[in-house]
């Protein structure tokens, strides 16, 4: 049977604030009064619970109600079992503002150059009291973590994302994909465009890409353009890549907002591709309180620059 500080789970908090009051006041007058309360209502409110456990807890004395022997035992209980819930009710109020709690986030690579510096300081500076835990990685890795608890939200590329019927995809941030290179790259100094053709006697870098960018390569450029044939160097970390980018020649795949110090190149015909990025969490589950923290600084920072 399930219980809690031995009372049955049909007995209600609410059940449990109007007892206190009215052994408090002893009266059903003023305890209605102070919680809002017709005096009826609160008399079948007590009458539910004085059935529910099977004892008088109150003896009617004219106008006063006494609590009986077995009401103070239960007045007790009842007294630690409203302040646990007020404390625990506080507590909650607390972690939405991160004033402690937890908070397990995994970034891919695009949404962690964007934001892994900013939500750390943010947190050190106005919530030192909640402890982050950033996991980086693959997509694919990450949505395992999340399946399996280990993270509590994901912000990815949507793209990298299959449909799945328990995943929750929400605030979605299209961000402009671009060619960057470091400023006075020789291609910066050609003119009338740039042809892909150029950009691949270059060392060419990118984080992991998405079939839908593959395709969108090839559609733009041809069948070289794919990731397959044309990326050189790739790993996961985009500000590994930009500072690459900014000391050699390597031409980087990657969104604009990534590296606002590189040179964006001119391509015929244009790129333009975007990325999509996202919180994903487990669909039909409670939100940690102090996600919504998470999500102001994506509103904030995941957009073109």
């Amino acid at each position: 049977m399930n219980k809690y500080y031995g009372l049955e789970a049909s007995v209600t908090l609410v059940q449990l604030r109007h007892l206190l009051s009215l052994a408090r006041t002893g009266s059903f007058s003023k305890s209605a009064e102070a919680l809002f309360l017709t005096q009826p209502a609160l008399s079948r409110s007590i009458r539910a619970l004085e059935n529910e456990l099977g004892h008088a807890l109150f003896d009617r004395i004219g106008r006063h109600s006494e609590v009986t022997p077995f009401g103070r035992e239960f007045v007790e209980r009842a007294r630690h079992i409203v302040e646990s819930a007020d404390e625990l009710r506080e507590s909650g109020t607390r972690m939405a503002h991160g004033a402690g709690g937890a908070l397990r986030i995994g970034l891919g690579s695009g949404p962690g150059a964007m934001l892994m510096t900013p939500l750390l300081m943010h947190m050190a500076t106005r919530h030192p009291q909640l402890r982050l835990e950033i996991s980086r990685g693959r997509t694919d890795m990450l949505e395992r973590s999340l399946r399996e608890r280990s993270v509590d939200a994901l912000v990815v590329d949507a793209r990298f994302l299959a449909p799945a019927p328990d995943l929750q995809v929400a605030q979605s941030h299209e961000m402009h994909g671009s060619f960057l290179c470091r400023p006075g790259h020789p291609l910066t100094r050609t003119r009338g465009g740039v042809t892909f053709a150029q950009v691949r006697a270059y060392p060419i870098a990118s984080t992991p890409l998405s079939d839908e960018v593959a395709r969108v390569l090839v559609e733009r450029y041809g069948p070289q353009a794919h990731p397959a044939h044309c990326v050189t160097l790739q790993c996961e970390e985009i500000p590994s890549l930009v500072e690459l980018t900014r000391h050699t020649d390597t031409v980087l795949i990657a969104i604009r907002a990534a590296g606002t110090d590189l040179a964006e190149l001119p391509l015929k015909p244009a790129l333009d591709l975007t990325a999509r990025f996202a919180i994903v969490t487990l669909a039909g589950r409670s939100e940690p309180p102090a996600l919504p923290i998470v999500r102001r600084l994506v509103e904030d920072l995941l957009r073109d620059v």
